[in-house]
């Protein structure tokens, strides 16, 4: 495939430049050689910025491979790791020897002299930002490890609310790029995109359609793209959507085939939406939004639930099948729930004793007994 020479700034902070699209390493092909060939695939088209992490099962050790042969000079290579996702050891910790041990291993897996980022992993509220930068911990072994040329550029990835991540970016002086989730159903940190860019920070765009979301055969996101632009294409669309914003840099692409490189880059060289079509796009999907539909908004004041069921997880998932007729995306977070790996894991919705205490303080006036057993005789 022809290579895309179009780049832009990836942030004043780090005088760098990125293509619009990235490359994303949490999915790729089992087998190694397959890996090889897409991430070299990839590169070849102009995407520099690879996003892995030692979280990523195998991801690190199959980059090593694809980045011999001249390519480790081509790209921009970033991992990250955080023990609240992944315990490599049980005794690992936020400390700054802890963080360096694990910035040290990454070298080693992806077998290189340096690597061009490295993020703090998933800051997602304030106790965590303040857990990983104060004194001693994750962020002083980051820095340990640039000042020894190991590391060159430092970010941090975040769930977090805006308002927090908004003070974040007015005190880190050390950030030079922050990865969000964005997209045309999510446009939670619209404005804080829009800050960090002005700051000068590299803005990074993940689940740029709505982890898979988009390519889904959804009648209500048809309707609201055909409504808003006259046609129903909701991945070209997303897409597009995400390249007329001009505070993000880059998007991180998933891949796991060639026809992920290909389609999404076609996607890019499209020409932007006008303002109006814009306007007519965001109103469309604010009508789809979880406040709009009546759905959960996560406030969580159904919570605590005596029997530890985990009500905004699995009304986030009754929104995706009920509302929005996927029920594939519903099974994953259904399933996710569940899964031991999650951090909230819930107890089961057979659990529910049916007391009524979360439905009496529910502000969206959901009926979440009756949506509990619905999705247990769905995905159960």
């Amino acid at each position: 495939m022809q290579k895309q020479t179009r780049e832009v700034n990836f942030g004043k902070r780090s005088s760098l430049k990125v293509h619009p699209v990235s490359i994303g390493a949490m999915r790729f092909p089992e087998k190694c050689d397959d890996a090889v060939a897409l991430i070299r695939q990839a590169i070849d088209a102009g995407m520099i910025y690879i996003d892995t992490s030692r979280g990523y099962i195998d991801s690190e050790l199959k980059l090593a491979k694809a980045l011999k042969n001249g390519y480790r000079e081509k790209v921009i290579l970033s991992t990250k790791w955080c023990p609240w996702n992944i315990k490599v050891e049980p005794t690992d910790d936020t400390s700054a020897d802890c963080t360096y041990k694990r910035i040290i291993e990454s070298m080693k897996r992806l077998d290189v002299d340096y690597l061009d980022f490295y993020q703090l992993w998933s800051i997602n509220n304030n106790e965590q930002w303040v857990e990983t930068t104060s004194q001693g911990s994750m962020l002083h072994g980051i820095l340990r490890a640039k000042k020894e040329g190991l590391v060159k550029h430092i970010g941090f990835t975040t769930h977090d609310t805006p308002e927090n991540i908004s003070k974040y970016i007015d005190h880190a002086d050390w950030c030079e790029a922050i990865l969000f989730t964005y997209n045309m159903l999510n446009r939670t940190y619209e404005d804080v995109i829009a800050k960090a860019h002005e700051k000068g920070i590299a803005t990074i765009v993940m689940n740029p359609i709505s982890g898979g979301v988009f390519a889904q055969d959804s009648p209500p996101l048809n309707v609201a793209v055909k409504n808003a632009i006259g046609r129903t294409d909701l991945v070209e669309t997303a897409h597009r959507w995400l390249k007329s914003n001009k505070n993000i840099d880059t998007i991180i692409c998933g891949i796991s085939k060639p026809s992920d490189i290909t389609s999404t880059l076609a996607n890019y060289e499209k020409p932007d939406f006008t303002p109006e079509q814009i306007k007519k796009l965001n109103e469309e999907f604010e009508k789809l939004s979880n406040k709009n539909t009546g759905f959960c908004v996560d406030c969580k004041y159904c919570l605590p639930c005596p029997k530890n069921i985990y009500i905004p997880g699995f009304m986030q998932a009754a929104y995706f099948s009920e509302f929005l007729k996927i029920d594939s995306r519903s099974r994953n977070i259904y399933d996710w729930q569940l899964n031991k790996n999650n951090t909230a894991r819930s107890a089961d919705p057979s659990e529910c004793i049916e007391c009524g205490k979360c439905e009496q303080k529910c502000t969206q006036k959901i009926k979440i007994i009756e949506t509990l057993k619905i999705l247990k005789q769905k995905f159960g």
